[in-house]
C-alpha cells in the first residue's frame, strides 16, 4: 500500500493507494485508492506526485484502469473526458471516471478546490453500467453537499490505514453504499436540496475537514456568503444544536477515535484538535464523557 499525509497550512491531503488480492476481486467490488485533498487558491494540481499510472501527462488526458468517484465539496473548476464535454464543476458536485475512458480536470486557479475521491473495480460496478444505471455520456451528479458523503471517503480512509483482515470487504461495502447514495442524490436533487440545507451541509463538511478549527464560525458564514446570525439560528433549528455544540461533538468523535484506535499520546491529541494544553483537553473531555482521556484509552471503550 502506498499513502501519504501532508502538512501545509494544517493537514491538506491524505491518500492511499492499495494492492487488491485475486481473492478480494472475487467480492464483487475492491477498492484501489482512496483520498482528499484541499487545494489552496493558485496551488499547482495535483499537490503530490501519485503512483505510476495515476499521474497526468503532459496532454492533461490521462486514463485509469478503474472507476473513480470524484466529489468536489469547495472551489470550482471544470472536468471532460471522451464521452462528456468539457463541464463547469462547482462545490456538490461528483463526476465518475470510466476505466479505460481517457479525462481530464482541475480547479479554477483563482478558487482551487477540495475533492475527495475513492477508485475501485469489480463486477458489481460492472454490472450497474450494463444494467444502465449509470452510463458513459452521464457521468457528473448533482449531489449536492452532503456530511453523509463526505463521512464514507472518510471512513474508508479510516478503515484501510491499518490492513487489518477483511478491510478491503468493509471499504467495498461503503463504497457500494457510497454508489447507492449518489444514484439516489442525483435522482431527487431538485426536491430535497434546498438553499438552507445546503449551507449547513457545506458548513459540516468545513468543519469536518478543519477539525484542527482553524476557521472561527464567523468566518465559515462569511464562505459561506450568509451572515453569522442567520447561520447559526438556521443550523440550530435543523440541527437541533448549534453550530459550536456541533464542532465540540466532532472533536469529542475524533479524541475517542484517536485514543481506542492509535498509539497517539495524550499531548499529540490535544495538539491535532488544536487544544491550547493538555490540562484544558482532559477538562473538556472529562466533562462529555466523565473520565479522563487517558482512563478512556485504558478500559479500552469504545464509543465512537
Amino acid at each position: 500500500m502506498t499513502g501519504n499525509t501532508i502538512a501545509k497550512n494544517k493537514k491538506v491531503e491524505n491518500f492511499k493507494y492499495l494492492q487488491v488480492s485475486p481473492r478480494d476481486k472475487t467480492w464483487g467490488l475492491a477498492v484501489t485508492t482512496v483520498g482528499f485533498q484541499h487545494v489552496h487558491p493558485g496551488e499547482t494540481y495535483p499537490l503530490s506526485s501519485h503512483p505510476d499510472g495515476y499521474n497526468f501527462p503532459e496532454n492533461k488526458r490521462r486514463v485509469l484502469n478503474e472507476y473513480q468517484l470524484v466529489y468536489i465539496t469547495r472551489g470550482s473548476g471544470y472536468f471532460e473526458s471522451a464521452s462528456c464535454s468539457r463541464t463547469r464543476i462547482e462545490a456538490g458536485m461528483m463526476f465518475m471516471l470510466f476505466p479505460g475512458e481517457w479525462h481530464t480536470f482541475a480547479p479554477d486557479p483563482e478558487t482551487g478546490w477540495d475533492d475527495h475521491w475513492v477508485g475501485f473495480n469489480g463486477s458489481f460496478m460492472d454490472e450497474k453500467i450494463t444494467s444502465g444505471f449509470f452510463t458513459f455520456k452521464n457521468c457528473v451528479f448533482r449531489t449536492g453537499i452532503d456530511d453523509r458523503i463526505t463521512n464514507t471517503y472518510h471512513e474508508i480512509l479510516d478503515i484501510i490505514a491499518d490492513e487489518k483482515k477483511g478491510f478491503q470487504q468493509i471499504a467495498a461495502g461503503l463504497t457500494m453504499s457510497l454508489i447507492g447514495r449518489i444514484y439516489y442524490k442525483d435522482l431527487n436533487h431538485a426536491s430535497d436540496d434546498s438553499y438552507i440545507m445546503r449551507i449547513i451541509n457545506q458548513a459540516k463538511v468545513i468543519m469536518k475537514e478543519d477539525m484542527s478549527g482553524d476557521m472561527d464560525l464567523e468566518s465559515i458564514a462569511k464562505a459561506l456568503n450568509v451572515s453569522y446570525s442567520l447561520f447559526r439560528r438556521e443550523f440550530k433549528n435543523k440541527c437541533g444544536i448549534s453550530p459550536g455544540q456541533y464542532r465540540q461533538e466532532l472533536k469529542l468523535a475524533k479524541a475517542k477515535e484517536l485514543l481506542y484506535s492509535t498509539n497517539m499520546s495524550i499531548a499529540e491529541i490535544s495538539s491535532k484538535l488544536n487544544f491550547e494544553c493538555i490540562g484544558q483537553f482532559s477538562t473538556f473531555f472529562k466533562k462529555k464523557v466523565g473520565v479522563p482521556p487517558l482512563e478512556f484509552r485504558k478500559r479500552g471503550t469504545k464509543n465512537l
